[in-house]
């Protein structure tokens, strides 16, 4: 399998959290107060945190390396430890450990929707369109109520050029959360295909997505990397009815404004 070019993830590396599952980790339990009659602490060890609660901690510092030492300590090959090591190793874009880790996570629980949905990021990272969609299809026979898993396979079609379809996985994502776009859309990224027409095309219906939940800034700003990546131009925009409600928003006036008269 060929590696990635990490340059081309930085990007998104903000928000692929977002596209992976759990996207919450446990804190740590705390120690138990000294009582005020005793002069040292008596710590119950009921309260010591767990080596899995402590890589749930490390994890949400990013300090990944250490989360995974941490559950390599883990009792137990427990599906839940392995999969949250996969995340460590793919925030560090060691996709290969990754992927062995969401392997053997499988093998221990092979109904887990939420290792298939990480799988198919990983496959998305790679340019692997077509493994990424087979393991949202997955995730989603076993999950089929999943906003995520519905947005991540979106995006994968759209990659893939099957525009419809993908609007189709958007919607029903929509449909099902109307805020799912409000994480991925903070930073104006989504998944990272390879080439300018694909991700004019992931931003084009991402733009469609976010006027949906209502987010008019967003969907503009989506709107402005689709024209800058000539997917779209302002005629087709104003055509599509999708965009009917934002006619009367100044900043999308000044956009097509801006495009019609560079």
């Amino acid at each position: 399998m060929r590696k990635m070019d990490e340059h081309r993830w930085l990007p998104a590396l903000a928000v692929l959290a977002n596209l992976l599952s759990p996207a919450f980790f446990a804190q740590p339990a705390t120690e138990a107060p000294a009582s005020p009659q005793q002069s040292t602490p008596v710590i119950s060890s009921q309260a010591l945190p767990t080596s899995e609660e402590i890589g749930d901690a490390l994890m949400t510092h990013q300090r990944y390396q250490a989360a995974i030492e941490s559950y390599q300590k883990a009792t137990g090959n427990s599906a839940a430890v392995l999969n949250k090591m996969g995340i460590a190793y793919q925030m560090m874009f060691s996709f290969e450990d990754a992927l062995r880790c969401y392997r053997a996570s499988l093998k221990v629980d092979p109904a887990n929707a939420h290792v298939f949905n990480n799988l198919g990021t990983i496959y998305d990272g790679l340019g692997e369109y077509r493994n990424a969609e087979r393991m949202y299809r997955k995730a989603l026979k076993l999950e089929p109520g999943s906003s995520l898993v519905l947005k991540n396979l979106g995006s994968d079609q759209l990659a893939q050029h099957k525009y419809k379809q993908g609007w189709e996985a958007y919607k029903a994502a929509l449909a099902l959360d109307p805020a799912i776009f409000q994480d991925s859309a903070a930073k104006l990224r989504v998944s990272n295909p390879a080439s300018l027409s694909e991700r004019g095309a992931m931003n084009y219906y991402m733009a469609k997505g976010c006027v949906r939940a209502g987010m008019t800034e967003r969907a503009i700003e989506y709107l402005r990397m689709a024209l800058n990546e000539g997917f779209t131009n302002p005629k087709k925009i104003i055509a599509d009815s999708e965009f009917a409600g934002l006619r009367g928003v100044p900043a999308f006036q000044q956009l097509l404004a801006a495009q019609s008269n560079p």
